[in-house]
């Protein structure tokens, strides 16, 4: 007798052309657009910067890339693995509250900690002050004043983004079987021994996955290096563009820093093809977790809070400080007011694309179309300066066209869609799409396709399907895709600093517009709220780590 399972896809075959089929690969083209605008100026533009660029300043944009690179995936290993061991492996006073405090400072944009800890380490700061006053010699003031530099971009970087890695450390550790520590302990092996013969060796993967998520939004990072004066690629593209007027120009630059991230996730994944780890799993490592006091409870403390006091509890601290007894609280409203309609309207639209792009796949699956889904994902690994860039670029041709058309009844030209919210939510559509199908596929890998048959059967279109059957089963992955998304979208700076319209400010904006103009005190509220409304996913996410 045969039988059939109940897990195969979906396959109809009704209203030929199939209208979501239709849009969802016109949304995938839309969406794909940035990429190719700025991979086609490698073969077809002609940059007059571009030779310039070669002799003077790109040797230097690489170099400091690089650097900057190597130095955060220095630092988020030394922050989060240490953190993630001691937190899987050993049972001390406050372990509970420091697991889900070690995520906070995801909550931080880069470029907000480096304004906070510029306005305390600067010159006329009150550390340097304290010092100055004190008689202190000058070798000892030295690296508070070199805190503008291309090593302390790096620890500002490092302090957000380690994270990355002690939630994936963390997860590998804790999933790994405790016979094989057992076993090295009867030959005679010490605890450092098999941490790092045994330990970290198997949860490689999950380390390099996260040191990868932090180079790339190393390299994605623009407001830090920026403030800090470090030259690299997204500070290239954007003075081409701008202070050299040359579109082309910034578009090469962009397509060599696309070629490097590219570059890095093949090599991550080459370096570990013929590699492979088995764990038996008849017993978790975290089960056997050895109990500490004394000065090695105060160790394992110390060592589990000096990451969340400078890259959470000290930042915020002074922002509050700063925001609540000295800065100038003007037009706070209308940015609040900007900044959640764009961030609000955006990850709506965002997920309402993502829904359906999920739904086609889910419905008709093939190569062509999984494919073409990976290709629009690619977004989210450019930085949103070159997204910028890719928009810019059709939308100003768009606007010449439209301008053409319409000259000859009197129509004056205009920016139709550069100059208008239309590019700005078009470009965090390219770039975070994949936050959003990432965590509607999981929802909806988690409904049975009898669920879609039976609600075609009561005469339910596609979008009745979506929307009264799909929506409410996956509502948690949906809200979750909206709130991430959202937290994004809030935090976004390059992007937005280049596509918003004239006069159109939001959080991130004024609180870089501040900061450049050396008020560092006024930017600690707008900063302040953008890091308030990013606590929000962090608890979230914790809460799941916590159930798992």
């Amino acid at each position: 007798m045969a039988i059939t399972s109940s897990h195969q896809p979906v396959r109809w075959s009704f209203n030929l052309p199939n209208k979501l089929l239709f849009t969802t690969v016109i949304a995938a083209l839309c969406v794909a657009l940035p990429i190719l605008v700025i991979v086609s100026f490698v073969i077809t533009g002609i940059s007059d910067a571009w030779s310039h660029l070669f002799d003077t300043l790109l040797g230097r944009y690489a170099l400091n890339s690089l650097m900057l690179s190597v130095l955060v995936a220095i630092g988020v290993v030394m922050l989060g693995v240490p953190a993630a061991w001691i937190i899987s492996f050993y049972r001390f006073k406050g372990r509970g509250i420091l697991s889900w405090l070690l995520l906070l400072p995801m909550a931080y944009p880069a470029y907000i900690l480096a304004y906070t800890y510029t306005g305390v380490l600067d010159f006329s700061g009150p550390i340097l002050t304290f010092l100055r006053d004190a008689g202190a010699p000058h070798w000892l003031m030295n690296p508070f004043l070199n805190i503008r530099s291309l090593p302390g971009a790096a620890f500002m970087l490092s302090l957000v983004l380690y994270p990355y890695v002690y939630l994936l450390a963390r997860a590998a550790f804790m999933e790994q079987s405790a016979n094989l520590m057992e076993a090295a302990y009867t030959l005679g092996h010490s605890r450092w021994q098999v941490l790092t013969g045994i330990v970290i060796p198997m949860a490689r993967p999950a380390i390099a996955a996260g040191i990868l998520l932090a180079v790339m939004e190393t390299l994605a990072d623009f407001g830090t290096v920026q403030f800090f004066g470090v030259q690299t690629f997204t500070t290239g593209i954007v003075r081409t563009y701008y202070g050299f007027g040359d579109p082309v120009g910034a578009a090469q630059l962009s397509t060599l820093l696309i070629g490097c991230v590219f570059l890095l996730v093949a090599f991550e994944k080459a370096s570990r093809s013929k590699v492979r780890y088995y764990s038996d799993r008849l017993r978790k490592l975290n089960q056997t977790s050895v109990a500490l006091t004394g000065w090695r409870q105060m160790v394992a403390q110390i060592l589990c809070i000096l990451p969340v006091f400078f890259g959470f509890l000290l930042p915020t601290g002074i922002l509050s400080y700063w925001a609540l007894f000295f800065a100038e609280l003007q037009s706070m409203w209308s940015l609040i007011v900007n900044s959640f309609f764009l961030a609000g309207f955006a990850s709506v639209f965002i997920v309402s694309i993502a829904l359906m792009i999920c739904y086609a796949n889910r419905l008709y699956p093939s190569q062509w179309l999984n494919h073409t889904t990976t290709f629009v994902g690619l977004g989210y690994a450019l930085p949103g300066v070159v997204v910028a860039i890719g928009v810019l670029i059709p939308f100003g041709a768009i606007d010449r066209l439209i301008s053409n058309v319409l000259a000859p009844f009197g129509i004056a030209p205009s920016l139709w869609l550069s100059g208008t919210l239309v590019a700005l939510v078009f470009a965090y559509l390219v770039r975070f799409l994949t936050v959003a199908t990432g965590n509607l596929t999981s929802g909806l890998s988690r409904i049975r396709p009898s669920i879609d048959q039976s609600g075609r059967l009561l005469g339910l279109n596609q979008f009745g399907v979506i929307s009264k059957l799909h929506v409410p089963l996956i509502r948690g992955s949906v809200f979750t895709a909206i709130l991430v998304c959202f937290v994004d979208i809030l935090k976004e700076l390059p992007a937005t600093l280049i596509l918003r319209p004239f006069d159109f400010n939001t959080l991130a904006v004024k609180a870089y517009e501040l900061a450049g103009d050396e008020r560092l005190i006024d930017a600690s509220v707008p900063s302040i709220l953008i890091v308030l409304v990013g606590l929000v996913p962090i608890i979230w996410l914790n809460r799941s780590v916590n159930r798992e």
